[in-house]
């Protein structure tokens, strides 16, 4: 293993159909298998309660997840992730953490975190 670092996938996972948000656990998935592939240990939170909807109420699985990524060392992020409310409500939370954001996989591979000033201003959007 490279590291012993806890890394958290972050990345959009609510759409507007079933089959766009297969698409965005399956590209979250790919990312999470890429690092595991590289010898350093993921999680992938869109794949632990993947179509759980209605299980419990939607702020339960919300409050799961950032409970998770407070426990991870780093965070990733998945293409797409500024249009994700979720995620940039994550990112909020890895920033006030102090949680170093990665990009992509290759950004953290190079130790290139995201200056968290280029966070400031996000907004979810409505």
């Amino acid at each position: 293993m490279k590291d012993r670092n806890v890394i958290y996938v972050a990345g959009p996972y609510t759409a507007e159909t079933d089959f766009e948000r297969k698409q965005n656990i399956q590209r979250a998935d790919e990312v999470n298998a890429d690092l595991w592939k590289r010898g350093y240990y993921a999680i992938c939170p869109h794949k632990i309660t993947a179509f759980y909807g209605g299980l419990v109420p939607e702020h339960v699985f919300i409050d799961g997840g950032l409970e998770i990524l407070r426990r991870c060392d780093v965070m990733v992020l998945v293409k797409g992730w500024e249009k994700s409310n979720g995620t940039i409500g994550e990112i909020k939370e890895a920033i006030r953490f102090r949680i170093p954001i990665y990009r992509n996989v290759n950004d953290f591979i190079m130790r290139r975190p995201v200056d968290p000033i280029y966070f400031k201003g996000l907004r979810r959007s409505r």
